[in-house]
């Protein structure tokens, strides 16, 4: 193939630096003349370029070097036109600060003459580098090209590109079978593997075929949320660190720990987090080859205790990577190609994205079928040839249809082209520029929405056409974003809610990705290309040469050393990533073309003083670091965007925020007494958007000083919380005054969300009751308002009480919390009313006056701590067919629910009622809920029945806890034809006659009454987990024979049990994986035996205080990785025979109060795989474990990890 010359990048800077010469030739003084030709000869080369870009012949490797030149001289303008701009802009905060007064040259800290010399004499030498490069252009055969005779630049918006992709990302054409198979893999094999790793599923198959897409529908999949307690998503990508996955699992189950750097912290967490729980691992796009390092991660994931059950499931391209981590006895899933009318589905799909059977004509059909052929059988392939098909007419197809792409000779080149096809129809440099600084994100990293553009902004790629001039940075970005989008550039889309069409992060496929690391030219590490290196994270600092420092642009780096930074005189964006970085250098301030700041991911403390010079700054990250005094701060009059860590405190926000006038975003602030704090503050920045909370709004005199706020002007606020402290002083003396804040603080009519919290107001302002105002509001949180008596006003009362007021014509999301004085509430009529929460209440009368059966709209209710509360409003949601979720919990007087409260309610699918200790019966009726999939009874005290006869034939879970008056389970529970989970307790019968086939759980505890099991259990042959604890009654276990899908069991402290049936632990029960077991008869002075189970991995044997020592038959369980042995009072050492268990990984002792001895050193050594030993309120085996002196701790010195929680410490070590 010829090569290609590259202009798009040099393209957009000689027009952004022409087009900023226009813009200030009016401005400066001295050097006119010199700014003049300056953009003159950029105009020139700009028609040359357009020359240079159709070249593909030979000398275009020329051509190429002299648009490398140009580029550099045209940097080179950018940062001397930009430096003028900064002396602009330090004057003007000269002028803010009053440090003008008694000198009042234009820049009040250099010889003006001198710096017009300066500026003259650059620019200069620059139109003499242009004029050469002129020369030297007719010499290589460049003229200048008529700019009407190539595509505009114009840029034309599809808006509705969001909408699609989220429609796509659902799409699995042609791989529905195949998810409920990996589905029915995951949920129905055991945990037999052969390396003794966590059962695996690798899903095999080359780039672009859609392996991430096809493990996402099982990740979502509603039969995977059921059976798994955690789902943990990670992509991998390289290298394949142990630790990051580890604390990726973490950071999912504890946020606050994500940035925990320690592996065996990470460990010991995961360990108390994940116990008792089953989970779904997806490590998504796996490279690694090496079985060590897959190895370490197993036996890291193996030391968490009672995960049994877990599964993963591992993307990859390679067939070698899926032969090592795939363990299931079924063959890795081998991912195929589509077929050709599959490609064309989705072809058609995206080329018509609003028509769901689109009329093509024959010639149409013919030519699209024949591209879809093309496609050979690769998802990424038809969808980003759909997206281009879609804004081209018939000739734009066959351009396609005809390309030389079709036919290179390697696959996946072929998919590298067509998506570098896609690349070359972007309609204008920019745009391509914007595309390649994607490549500054780590592949397979999540790219935040708002981050990526302010990065585009930062590097001057932002600036509205001539025909939408009035559009801001930001706004230009996001069109750009939804064209790349459209082009399939990102996938992955997360919005900010599910109501929300909001974008906030997205990701790059790998092939894209590599897609703009090769136009960018991030792989070139050659320092004559540097400045064409966006990126730069794995060089060096000091080893980038001193003449080429100043031509970087933007830096991702992991170091700082405050000598060197001000060398890198042109950067624009600077992202600092480490814990170990602590200090921000004094150097920073002189970095002055520097636009965006990225410091979260570090652990600096303290901003330097000198951050206030850098006035060109648009973008400050520091989201989650707490600062000391951050004042300098006001003097960033160009900041657009700054990102604080959540409400630290009133004494460390910045002062003067008033200034920053230019502020597009702005998450919170906080009124303090102090000058340069108050809420007049906020009134300047007219420009805000998005949201914005207000913290400590007691600090606010009066109405007066509120309105100060202009709340009302900002027409791009969205989502808006107000906020006074909680504290009760205050509550009891500023009543009145809230109320005139509240009322300074009306805001405009386009916000979606409102929060007020801890409000000491009696009533509302009148504004709270304004339809107009309310016309676009979606969700309305009311939260400690604790004085408030009415939510009406007396603008409201002049209304008849027939005459509808619709208020919060769209609202969907309305919650009401711990309002304890509330009488009234809104009568309007709700018309889009979806979620509603009522919490924390002295009476039931908002209930009544909420609750209507106007709420035909309501799909999830819930009703908490409301005093006063004795049954539900009759007729309430007579006429609602949506009601999908009705919680009722901790309401002491509540007595019943009329029946027609659900009675009508077929779309119920979850009922949960807790600690209402006064509730005696649920009302006939509940069997008309025929889609209720999970009912929840917990401390009811009181209730005495529950009315089922019939069945609820969508009951796939119930759960009955604490109920001490309840005696028996309904009995048309036999009928419940799809019930998958049952936890009972306090029940002196369970009718289960004829068995319950569907079901796969089933929980017993606490039943102190109940003396035998259900007959029918044998016929539960779908039960899984069987779980009998603490019925003290219990006389006896039946057979378990017939069980045959049974993993986990336990029998556990049921004190009437004196044996178990000899063939308890039938041969049948071959998928028995978990056992818990002991407790029995205290006068039993040896534990019952029972038939080995010698596929058994996990063992949790409870004893008696007779008990002296272990069962001899439970060293024939040989494939046992975890054994633990709890409440053995008078075992004194453990046997010998315990290092005939060769699996052995984790071994736990708990409370065996005199145990001294462990078995000998041999057969401790045996124990070849024992990782972990956890000794818990053990004092004397403790004190004969010490390192120091212990007598035991040289048969344990070996053991990689020793826990005990007696010392409240780890000792952890590492033999090498």
């Amino acid at each position: 193939m010829a090569q290609e010359v590259v202009t798009f990048g040099v393209q957009e800077i000689v027009k952004k630096v022409a087009s900023l010469a226009s813009e200030e030739i009016s401005l400066v003084w001295g050097f006119q003349e010199e700014v003049r030709k300056l953009r003159e000869s950029l105009l020139l080369t700009e028609a040359m370029l357009r020359d240079a870009g159709q070249l593909k012949e030979v000398g275009a490797e020329a051509v190429q070097i002299w648009v490398n030149k140009l580029e550099d001289i045209a940097h080179d303008a950018d940062d001397v036109l930009d430096d003028y701009g900064y002396e602009l802009l330090r004057r003007e905060v000269e002028v803010q600060d009053q440090m003008t007064k008694k000198v009042l040259n234009f820049f009040s800290h250099h010889n003006p003459i001198a710096f017009r010399w300066k500026m003259g004499r650059k620019i200069e030498k620059i139109n003499a580098s242009l004029v050469t490069l002129k020369n030297d252009a007719a010499s290589i055969g460049l003229v200048g090209r008529d700019p009407n005779a190539t595509s505009s630049h114009e840029i034309v918006v599809d808006r509705e590109t969001v909408s699609i992709f989220k429609q796509d990302e659902k799409n699995i054409v042609g791989r529905e079978k195949l998810v409920s198979e990996i589905v029915t893999t995951l949920i129905n094999s055991s945990n037999t593997q052969e390396n003794e790793n966590l059962p695996a599923m690798a899903i095999v198959g080359m780039a672009g075929l859609g392996k991430t897409t096809l493990a996402k529908c099982v990740y979502h999949e509603d039969e995977i949320g059921r059976r798994f307690t955690e789902k943990i998503w990670k992509c991998v990508s390289i290298p394949f660190e142990v630790k990051s996955i580890l604390s990726k699992i973490l950071e999912h189950l504890k946020p606050e720990k994500a940035r925990m750097q320690d592996k065996d912290a990470i460990i010991k967490h995961l360990q108390e987090d994940l116990k008792g729980k089953r989970y779904l691992l997806v490590l998504d796009d796996v490279w690694n080859e090496d079985s060590e390092k897959w190895n370490d991660l197993m036996s890291c994931l193996l030391s968490v205790k009672d995960t049994q059950g877990s599964k993963i499931i591992v993307t990859t391209r390679s067939v070698r990577v899926a032969k090592i981590v795939h363990t299931l006895s079924s063959k890795w899933c081998d991912l195929e190609k589509l077929s050709d009318n599959q490609c064309w589905d989705i072809l058609k799909d995206r080329a018509f994205p609003n028509e769901s059977a689109p009329t093509l004509n024959e010639e149409e059909e013919k030519i699209g079928r024949d591209i879809a052929k093309k496609c050979g059988g690769i998802p990424l392939v038809a969808k980003v040839l759909g997206g281009m098909m879609r804004s081209k007419e018939i000739d734009g197809w066959r351009v396609i249809q005809e390309s030389t792409i079709w036919n290179l000779p390697e696959e996946e080149k072929r998919i590298s082209s067509v998506l570098k096809l896609s690349f070359d129809e972007l309609k204008s440099p920019t745009l391509k520029q914007c595309f390649a600084c994607c490549s500054m994100f780590i592949k397979d990293s999540e790219i935040e929405h708002d981050d990526l553009i302010q990065l585009w902004m930062a590097q001057g790629l932002l600036h509205p056409s001539p025909n939408n001039s009035d559009l801001e940075m930001e706004e230009v970005g996001n069109q750009y974003f939804n064209i790349l989008l459209e082009n399939s550039f990102f996938q992955d889309l997360v919005t900010l809610d599910h109501h929300s069409s909001t974008i906030t992060t997205c990701k790059m496929h790998d092939l894209v990705h590599d897609l703009a690391e090769d136009v960018s030219k991030s792989k070139t590490k050659d320092s004559n290309e540097i400045r064409r290196v966006p990126q730069i994270s794995n060089i060096k600092l000091e080893g980038i040469p001193k003449g080429i420092v100043h031509k970087v642009r933007s830096m991702f780096v992991g170091e700082v050393f405050g000598n060197i930074l001000p060398k890198f005189k042109g950067l624009r964006v600077l992202k600092l990533q480490g814990d170990f970085i602590d200090e921000l250098p004094n150097s920073i301030g002189k970095l002055k073309h520097l636009r965006y700041l990225d410091i979260s991911a570090t652990n600096i403390k303290k901003l330097p003083q000198s951050i206030g010079k850098l006035y060109n700054l648009q973008t400050l990250r520091m989201r989650y670091l707490r600062f000391e005094d951050p004042k300098e701060l006001q003097n960033l009059i160009n900041l657009r965007h700054i990102y604080f860590a959540v409400y630290y405190g009133d004494e460390s926000y910045p002062v003067g925020v008033g200034r920053l006038n230019n502020l597009r975003s702005l998450s919170f602030f906080i009124v303090g007494k102090e000058r340069g704090r108050g809420i007049k503050e906020l009134g300047g920045l007219k420009h805000l958007k998005g949201q914005l909370s207000i913290y400590d709004l007691e600090h606010v005199r009066d109405g007066e000083e509120a309105k100060e706020s202009k709340l009302a002007e900002k027409t791009n606020i969205r989502r808006l919380k107000l906020e006074w402290s909680a504290d009760e002083y205050r509550r009891s003396r500023v009543i009145a005054n809230d109320r005139n804040v509240l009322e300074g603080l009306k805001p405009h009519s386009a916000l979606e969300s409102l929060e007020i919290r801890n409000f000491s107001g009696e009533t509302f302002p009148p504004w709270m009751m304004c339809g107009d105002l309310f016309s676009s509001l979606k969700r309305l949180t009311v939260e400690n308002a604790k004085n408030l008596t009415e939510w009406r006003t007396e603008e409201a009362a002049v209304f008849s009480t027939t005459e509808r007021r619709v208020v919060f014509s769209r609202l969907e999301e309305l919650l009401l919390r711990n309002c304890d004085q509330l009488r009234s509430a809104p009568t309007d009529y709700f018309p889009c009313l979806q979620k509603l929460e009522i919490d924390s209440m002295n009476s039931g009368m908002p209930i009544a006056n909420i609750i209507s059966t106007q709420l035909t709209t309501l799909t999830r209710l819930t009703i908490k701590k409301i005093r006063g509360l004795v049954s539900l409003p009759e007729g309430m949601l007579k006429n609602n067919k949506n009601l999908a979720y009705l919680e009722i919990r901790d309401c002491p007087e509540f007595i019943c629910i009329a029946a027609d409260v659900y009675g009508c309610c077929a779309s119920l699918e979850s009922l949960r009622i807790y600690s209402c200790p006064n509730l005696r019966s649920l009302p006939h009726g509940l069997e008309h809920c025929t889609s209720l999939k999970e009912l929840t009874i917990a401390h009811c005290e009181s209730l005495e029945c529950i009315p089922v006869t019939n069945g609820l034939p969508s009951l796939r879970e119930l759960y009955i806890s604490n109920c001490d008056e309840l005696s028996s389970l309904p009995s048309g529970l036999q009928y419940c034809t799809s019930l998958e989970h049952l936890h009972c307790g306090n029940l002196e019968a369970i009718p289960i006659t004829h068995g319950l086939p569907s079901l796969r759980q089933l929980k017993i505890s606490f039943c102190a009454e109940l003396s035998s099991l259900p007959n029918g259990l044998q016929h539960c042959t779908s039960l899984e987990h069987l779980s009998i604890i603490n019925c003290g009654n219990l006389k006896a276990i039946p057979s378990l024979d017939s069980l045959t899908q049974l993993r986990e069991l336990e029998i556990c402290r049921c004190g009437g049990l004196k044996g178990l049936p000899p063939n308890a632990f039938a041969a049948s029960l071959t998928r028995l994986k978990e056992l818990e077991i002991g407790w029995f008869w205290e006068e039993l002075d040896s534990f019952p035996v029972f038939q080995v189970i010698p596929q058994l991995e996990t063992l949790s044997l409870w004893g008696w205080p007779k008990l002296s020592c272990l069962p001899k038959q439970f060293q024939c369980f040989t494939c046992l990785t975890s054994l633990t042995i709890h409440s053995f009072d008078d075992m004194e050492a453990l046997p010998e025979w315990l290092g005939n268990l060769a699996s052995l990984k984790i071994l736990s002792i708990w409370k065996c109060k005199n145990l001294m001895y462990l078995p000998t050193l041999e057969a401790m050594k045996c124990l070849t795989k024992l990782q972990y030993i956890y000794i818990r309120n053990c004092p004397l085996l403790k004190e004969r474990c010490n390192k120091d002196s212990g007598a035991e701790w040289p048969k344990i010195s070996h053991i990689p990890n020793i826990y005990s929680k007696f010392f409240n410490f780890i000792i952890c070590f590492l033999w090498f």
